[in-house]
């Protein structure tokens, strides 16, 4: 058998892979599980992710980075730190700028026709600047009422939560399929990568 993982050869009696830790146990139970007459789900290979639409692959975005606990508040304070930092970058051109063309005139080798263009050219750092000011502007201002819009949708759906758990048949000794939501995680969740 062949790891789905690392692509390690494996024998057929180890319950996890050598190489990796997957769990190859699993593996086979899925296979051996499995209806020959059932077909390919396309629809959860890379095939599919390239084919979704704007809408489906913002969606699908937002989830991820919901799931590494980027939340409304830490992009609003990435974006304010990022309108900074572009800020500091435009007025260090500015003053670079400035500071050069104004030495490169003062040494006297300029021919007069080109000394107001280089006067004027520290202008470029201006650019950046005003596009950090706006980013910090919208990370301190507009960007607040996102997080509270967040804030409330994630306390409604802590509530929904709540609720359902409240209402929800958990029964161990009832088969897990019963259940009206699947536990939030397992016992052996982390621990097959740590099995060497």
């Amino acid at each position: 058998m062949f790891c789905p993982t690392c692509a390690t050869s494996q024998p057929e009696d180890l319950k996890f892979c050598t190489s990796c830790g997957a769990n190859l146990f699993a593996v086979r139970k899925a296979l051996a599980s499995r209806d020959a007459d059932e077909k390919f789900d396309w629809s959860k290979t890379w095939v599919a992710d390239m084919m979704l639409s704007h809408q489906e692959r913002k969606e699908r975005d937002q989830a991820r980075k919901l799931e590494r606990g980027e939340t409304a508040e830490f992009m609003r304070y990435k974006e304010i730190k990022d309108g900074v930092i572009t800020s500091s970058v435009g007025a260090g051109v500015m003053v670079f700028l400035y500071v050069l063309f104004h030495g490169i005139i003062a040494s006297g080798k300029v021919p007069w026709d080109v000394v107001p263009i280089l006067r004027v050219i520290w202008v470029a750092g201006v650019i950046p600047f005003f596009i950090g000011l706006g980013l910090a502007f919208n990370g301190v201002v507009v960007s607040r009422k996102q997080v509270e819009v967040a804030r409330r949708e994630l306390e409604a759906r802590r509530d929904a939560r709540r609720l359902s758990a409240a209402t929800r048949d958990t029964d161990p000794s009832l088969p897990a399929s019963d259940w009206t939501e699947p536990p939030e995680f397992g016992v052996t969740e982390s621990t097959t990568r740590e099995l060497r």
